[in-house]
């Protein structure tokens, strides 16, 4: 009798066990019927241009926010409405139920993967290079530029850019110090240097305002770091996340995701680059 009892009060915690997850997931399962009946979203951002961004009227736009209205879209869910929040307060309002998602370039980082369920990397910074059309010296890395006894290599000093040159073993001699964004375009016009490197936003800003179409943008640049945000769900949401992930991956695929991020300056190239298991488990 007691064996019995024993087994019995196994069974009564497997079960109560299964209950509680299968609950979990249900909840998660009507959290998207949830948003199709009330019509939108709340989203939070931080108005920070280009990734995200409040018209004068009101309207949301910048990138991170217009993917995340085609997605819902997508998905059934009409519309988008954002709340303004700073970035400390971003995740604390989402596991407080104010927002259903924050979609605003906040990064991934390991602490805030435990914090909050991510999507797949939607907008990323990562490293560039500006040289001339056509690639003539074949660069894909720092370390091509390394390879190349006779290329130059600008950036900022003290930089990130400057440190991978020589971490990937370009010589002094050959990463040359750049003051600023326009010093480094004409001198890559010029041919005073093979290329110049900074951040994929900072090089598609100056290559919009150059409109040179002698100059060609490379990047991801191989090797280098890729940091990503992705729209942030609350942990228990994951369902709705994983929703949101099946129409993010159509969008990378067909193309359309390109078209909506690159005008603003990212590199859908540098997103698709990575995962979100790789950027959650960085160091």
């Amino acid at each position: 009798m007691k064996k019995l009892g024993i087994l019995a009060g196994v069974a009564g915690l497997a079960l109560t066990a299964v209950l509680a997850t299968s609950s979990v997931g249900s909840a998660a399962d009507k959290k998207l019927e949830q948003l199709k009946a009330q019509g939108f979203a709340r989203v939070a951002i931080a108005n920070e241009p280009p990734y995200t961004a409040v018209a004068a009227d009101g309207k949301v736009s910048g990138a991170a926010p217009d993917v995340a209205r085609e997605i819902f879209k997508r998905l059934g869910v009409g519309d988008i409405v954002a709340s303004i929040s700073e970035y400390g307060a971003m995740i604390p309002g989402l596991q407080a139920g104010r927002f259903d998602v924050v979609t605003a370039g906040l990064f991934m980082k390991p602490e805030r993967c435990a914090a909050v369920a991510y999507s797949e990397p939607v907008l990323c910074d990562a490293e560039a290079m500006l040289v001339k059309k056509g690639n003539p010296k074949g660069f894909k890395s720092y370390e091509d530029v390394a390879k190349d006894t006779s290329a130059t290599i600008g950036a900022p000093g003290g930089g990130t850019e400057e440190k991978l040159a020589l971490n990937a073993g370009v010589p002094r001699e050959r990463v040359i110090v750049v003051p600023d964004g326009q010093s480094g375009l004409k001198m890559v016009q010029d041919g005073r240097i093979d290329a110049y490197s900074l951040p994929v936003l900072s090089i598609n800003d100056l290559m919009k305002k150059a409109a040179d179409p002698n100059l060609e943008v490379i990047a991801p640049v191989q090797g280098a770091p890729v940091y990503c945000d992705g729209a942030a769900f609350k942990k228990g949401d994951e369902a709705l996340r994983d929703a949101y992930d099946v129409e993010l991956a159509k969008m990378k695929k067909s193309g359309e995701f390109a078209k909506i991020i690159e005008p603003y300056g990212f590199s859908a190239a540098a997103a698709m680059s990575t995962t979100r298991d790789k950027l959650c488990s960085a160091k």
